[in-house]
């Protein structure tokens, strides 16, 4: 019987080393645990700086749009202003037959 004691403590280790092995791993969880959690304040705060950075952008496009859409529209209306190739080409004639 002594034999299978021996054996049995040898297997399982003794409770101090069992216990401490526990803590070992307890304490690795753990710092685990708080590089995670360190990587994801990290994270969602590049995240939210690259968000702003993109709504930022975002706003300054549709500030871009807005002004390009008005000059188009106040060049279109100009355009109208201006005379046609052909009606110059029939005011030189007319110029040339008065001459």
């Amino acid at each position: 019987m002594e034999g299978q004691e021996v054996n049995y403590s040898n297997q399982y280790g003794t409770p101090n080393t069992s216990l401490s092995d526990v803590e070992e791993k307890q304490r690795i969880l753990k710092d685990r645990l708080l590089l995670i959690g360190e990587n994801l304040v990290e994270i969602k705060e590049q995240t939210t700086q690259d968000l702003l950075e993109i709504k930022k952008e975002v706003t300054s496009l549709k500030q871009n749009m807005v002004r390009l859409i008005k000059f188009l529209e106040t060049a279109s209306t100009e355009m109208t202003k201006f005379a046609k190739k052909e009606d110059l080409e029939l005011l030189a004639k007319q110029i040339k037959m008065m001459r």
